[in-house]
């Protein structure tokens, strides 16, 4: 899991438009028992920036984890989830217990990630209920692994 990740995805969501965007995710390790995380995404077209969030990925035994993700926006979310890994692949899904906007941010009640590992490809889906929708996906990607460390 710990290297860099490019690769890209489309998104969807009641009222906007299908969207596709390129996409480059970090995971990195200082020497604590926890994933730094980073994710930036652009505009396939013109390159510019559509999109970022940072936070910590802490797994808690053989079969628990928790994320934190912060986001520009003003959105903050707190996951608890749970994975199962082999040498080869490892899946993880993660549902938010916490969700907390800014007063400026739009609103976000809830967030699902589902992030799949096999060999050098990450894969993931994202859902949300948010601005007054149910739980909907929105977001899936593919990408390759283009730094290990």
């Amino acid at each position: 899991m710990v290297g860099e990740w490019h690769g890209s995805g489309v998104g969807h969501y009641p009222d906007i438009e299908e969207f596709e965007y390129l996409e480059e995710i970090i995971f990195g390790h200082v020497g604590k028992p926890f994933l730094t995380y980073s994710q930036r995404t652009k505009n396939p077209s013109d390159r510019q920036p559509l999109h970022s969030e940072q936070g910590f990925l802490r797994i808690i035994d053989d079969r628990t984890l928790e994320m934190v993700v912060a986001q520009p926006t003003g959105v903050v979310e707190v996951h608890n989830g749970f994975y199962a890994a082999n040498q080869d692949s490892c899946v993880m899904n993660l549902d938010s217990t916490q969700v907390v906007t800014t007063s400026t941010a739009k609103p976000v009640e809830q967030v699902r990630r589902v992030l799949r590992i096999e060999d050098d490809r990450l894969t993931y889906d994202l859902s949300m209920a948010a601005v007054g929708q149910p739980m909907h996906h929105h977001l899936e990607a593919s990408l390759e692994r283009v730094k290990p460390q």
